[in-house]
């Protein structure tokens, strides 16, 4: 029997992590992750207060942008309330803020993040695009970043704690496949760029499908791959204990409608790091070449100190 996960089943886990339970007029609960240990990933509580601004909108609009701010690390195990405010209702656009919140070891809620969304009713308009898709291989030519961990590791052995061997090796439900290298995949100082294709690691249950679903899983994946940006012309990564990090701010803008369960191609780049931040931009396109979203980012970046 083997002990490798159904990825169907680690799909279903996750649009269950990101469906969130309506308590009250306007305020969402969020699951924490099963099993999860240490900070709460910051796509997850971008993805579930998405999912919270548009279970207040209704069928009529969808989400063309978003802008948040991590306040405090999260932590897992515990659940995270989400509360929203009613900005703005108008006929063509809507404006939701919403504040994630989580109670800390004394039982005091404090919040973690603030995210403010902006909704648009479908219209047509003048259309045109300065931003082609970079040539890479495609992804069925490259090895997934699962079995690149796994050799990491090997590599690595004992020069690895047991917590980030864990976090390395822990079955992801987001299959991601990388044309040139990652923070993490060498010591080698680098140009800020990156090219990775990624999908849900099965088709997303039939029953949950819908658009909404996609955008939220999209903002979820969107938080991956991209603050290493900025540490590739350094040779240092978090993995190897060189770098402490933690994002700062995120933002989306959703440019047209796509699946997260068909592959689709992020370049991020990363124009300038200093003053213990890196700024980071990602441009995610479908397999038709189409820019589907575009994403910036700006996240502490520091060396790590040394323990001697």
């Amino acid at each position: 029997m083997s002990d490798t996960p159904d990825p169907a089943e680690i799909v279903a886990g996750l649009v269950e992590l990101l469906t969130v339970e309506k308590r009250a007029s306007d305020i969402y609960m969020g699951s924490p992750q099963p099993g999860g240990v240490g900070r709460v990933f910051g796509g997850q509580v971008v993805a579930q207060a998405l999912q919270a601004a548009q279970a207040s909108i209704g069928d009529t609009k969808v989400a063309h942008s978003l802008h948040a701010y991590f306040l405090r690390g999260g932590r897992e195990g515990a659940p995270i309330e989400y509360r929203i405010e009613r900005d703005f209702d108008g006929r063509s656009f809507a404006n939701r803020r919403v504040v994630a919140a989580q109670e800390d070891e004394d039982g005091t809620l404090r919040p973690i993040l603030n995210l403010t969304a902006s909704f648009q009713a479908p219209e047509e308009g003048l259309e045109h695009v300065d931003s082609p898709m970079p040539e890479v291989a495609p992804p069925e030519e490259l090895k997934s970043d699962t079995e690149m961990r796994r050799k990491m590791a090997e590599k690595l052995g004992d020069g690895m704690s047991e917590a980030q061997r864990t976090l390395m090796l822990r079955p992801r439900p987001i299959d991601m496949r990388t044309s040139d290298a990652l923070h993490w995949m060498n010591a080698e100082p680098r140009p800020a760029h990156s090219h990775t294709w990624f999908k849900t690691a099965a088709p997303v249950p039939q029953e949950a499908d819908d658009p909404a679903l996609h955008r939220a899983l999209i903002a979820y994946a969107s938080d991956f791959t991209l603050l290493g940006t900025a540490a590739l012309p350094h040779g240092l990564s978090w993995m190897r204990g060189e770098l402490t990090g933690a994002s700062l701010d995120h933002t989306i803008w959703f440019h047209r409608a796509a699946r997260a369960d068909e592959w689709l191609l992020y370049a991020t780049d990363s124009p300038w790091s200093g003053g213990g931040r890196g700024f980071n931009r990602g441009r995610i396109f479908n397999r038709d070449g189409q820019l589907i979203a575009s994403v910036a980012q700006e996240g502490m970046i520091r060396k790590s100190r040394s323990k001697s």
